[in-house]
């Protein structure tokens, strides 16, 4: 997204979280701050400890920087990606001349097979090529990584064009290749350098063993880089109004998957707050269940078939080996582990607010609406991808079965209540898509399966949802039985078709969303304030309920006020068209960074409003 937004002199000493642009290589990811620092990055993987992270704490989370020898005062900057990449260029302005930054990490292009390019792998590194386009400019360099959280401490050892750094207990070693001379402290590399018109300097930073071995021209390789995404880019089949913001939202989700596994990761961070008050710290860089069906459909609609597959597969593995009964964990590492305990990052904290969470105890949690999401992302795949197998259907009927059994209990639900499970509108929501999308597979492709079992399930929850969690009083269904609780869950009754979206009973409930939860085109999860999850904290709008209320408003035929409020919210996107998970009414940005959830909302809803404003008819089935 080449954005165009300047960025003012004088950049605040702590830049909001959101004030970075993303790179990766489907293997990790790294975040770029406006002031050119990599002050957020996980290695060798994606959840890996983080060697930089300063974006937590900018005394000891350490961070690789690259900025004018200027006062910030002095210095106009502005970033956006390359058109239709992953390529990041942050420019520095001064009034002696232009500077460009160039961040990436090096992907392989697609080569015919045989082909000798192709059989050697690039290294897993961040790659920064600067180049003065006017004038001249002094500019300084600092890599300062900080191993295992920054609990570990590390070696230097420096040689000509090359700086390494080795953990002391030998987990990792990194180096820095540089076009210019490096000087060290015993932590530290830096030195400072000048360029004028037209010079330029190229760094490599990552896996050493790799780096010392493959010597690469940065050029060239940021130009096999270019051709990458472009040419991914251009597989796109969406051609919509909103192309740009999708587009932008495919690439970042590409970022977030792995290239290994196929898996997709909710976000690339963790430890920054949902709340303003610095709390609600949580690790989001695993892949949680249910966001399969809006990556599998958000894939599959773009044309991106190849990922939806890969993905497909990554899920299918999971249903293989799930529990003899048929039941899955909310979440897994991308390579189908089990997530880490939850613990604090003693290393890292930013004074006022303890140290950041890595791991995750909602691993721990039963979590109902996830078999929804693995059955539509199934039954989506059928549909648009290819059909499913006689295992995989073997391994489907176990885990419909499983649900069958236990739709009926109470569980912590899609907002992860950490205060004790409860009958939920959204999961029993979900146990119904579960039954429903296995009984739609068995009749379309004709597999064996229990139907009257099924049906007779289907039914008692379709009518435990409307006998139980209808509130006669407010006009709406609401959270739990009994209650007076609207929740933004519930958003997904139309989206999934459990409702349709011009009957009564759901335009009464998007009206009363409307009312109670939208603050302009915000939406919180449930009402602003309340204690629901026994958390600290009050947390911003949650980023995909407003698509999905604006996805929900189109739906329902009232396109107008859906269209405004997706335009509204893609004004909270950051300046290279990223979105975090959260919404302060403020506008500041909450919660991880970016956030896949988020983004696949947003192409959804940009999918339906595209076909409302097209006056594109679809039968509703």
């Amino acid at each position: 997204m080449a954005d165009q937004r300047s960025i003012p002199p004088g950049l605040a000493p702590t830049l909001p979280a959101d004030a970075r642009g993303m790179i990766g290589n489907m293997t990790t990811t790294a975040l770029v701050s406006l002031r050119g620092a990599i002050d957020f990055m996980c290695f060798p993987r994606i959840d890996s400890p983080a060697i930089f992270a300063g974006l937590l704490d900018p005394e000891r989370g350490g961070a690789f920087s690259i900025e004018p020898a200027l006062d910030a005062v002095n210095v106009n900057v502005k970033q956006m990606y390359l058109p239709d990449t992953n390529v990041l260029l942050t420019r520095f302005m001064t009034r002696d001349g232009v500077c460009e930054l160039l961040d990436f990490m090096p992907v392989p292009e697609d080569r015919p097979a045989g082909d000798a390019e192709a059989a050697a792998p690039l290294p897993n590194c961040v790659i920064r090529v600067v180049r003065m386009v006017h004038g001249r400019m002094t500019l300084r360099l600092r890599c300062a990584p900080r191993f295992d959280y920054a609990r570990g401490d590390h070696t230097l050892h420096r040689e000509e064009g090359a700086v390494e750094f080795h953990a002391l207990d030998g987990s990792l070693q990194l180096r820095l290749n540089s076009s210019v001379p490096l000087s060290v402290d015993e932590r530290t590399a830096q030195t400072e350098f000048e360029l004028h018109d037209g010079e330029s300097a190229g760094f490599a930073f990552g896996d050493a063993a790799a780096l010392r071995e493959k010597t690469f021209d940065c050029d060239t390789v940021l130009s096999g880089t270019i051709r990458y995404w472009q040419a991914w880019s251009a597989q796109s089949t969406y051609r919509g109004r909103y192309r740009e913001v999708v587009m932008r939202s495919a690439l970042t989700l590409k970022l977030l998957s792995s290239r290994e596994y196929g898996a997709i990761v909710a976000a690339p961070t963790f430890g920054l707050a949902e709340a303003q008050d610095g709390s609600r710290r949580w690790d989001y860089r695993f892949t949680w269940i249910r966001d399969a069906a809006f990556s599998v459909y958000a894939l599959l609609r773009l044309g991106y078939t190849g990922e939806a597959r890969h993905f497909m597969k990554w899920i299918a593995e999971r249903s293989r080996h799930c529990d003899s009964d048929g039941s899955l964990n909310v979440m897994y590492t991308i390579d189908g582990q089990r997530p880490p305990e939850e613990t604090e990052a003693i290393g890292l904290t930013d004074g006022s607010h303890g140290a950041p969470l890595t791991g995750n105890a909602a691993r721990d949690q039963t979590q109902l609406d996830v078999y929804g999401a693995l059955l539509d992302a199934v039954y989506l795949y059928n549909k648009y991808g290819a059909a499913i197998s006689y295992d995989g259907w073997r391994d489907v009927t176990r885990t419909v079965d499983y649900v069958v059994a236990h739709w009926r209990e109470p569980d912590h639900g899609i907002w992860e209540f950490r205060n004790g499970r409860r009958a939920l509108l959204h999961s029993r929501l979900m146990c119904w898509v579960t039954v429903d999308r296995a009984l739609r597979l068995a009749e379309k492709r004709s597999l064996p399966a229990p139907l009257k079992r099924w049906f007779e399930t289907r039914d008692a929850i379709h009518r435990d949802i409307h006998d139980r969690f209808w509130n006669e009083d407010l006009h709406a269904f609401v959270q739990t039985p009994d209650s007076a609780t609207l929740d933004a869950s519930a958003l997904m009754m139309p989206l999934v078709r459990f409702i349709g979206p011009t009957d009564p009973r759901w335009l009464s409930t998007l009206d009363a969303i409307g009312r109670e939860l939208q603050v302009d085109p915000l939406i919180f999860r449930y009402t602003r304030g309340a204690t629901l999850d026994g958390l600290p904290g009050v947390e911003g709008g949650f980023s995909a309920c407003s698509f999905w209320y604006a996805e929900a408003l189109a739906r329902a035929g009232r396109v107008d006020a859906g269209r405004l409020v997706f335009e509204k919210m893609l004004a909270y996107a950051n300046h290279v068209g990223l979105f975090s998970e959260e919404v302060a009414t403020s506008g500041e940005a909450l919660g991880n960074f970016p956030q896949a959830l988020t983004h696949l909302a947003l192409i959804s809803a940009a999918y339906q409003l595209d076909r409302n404003l097209d006056k594109v008819h679809v039968p509703w089935t």
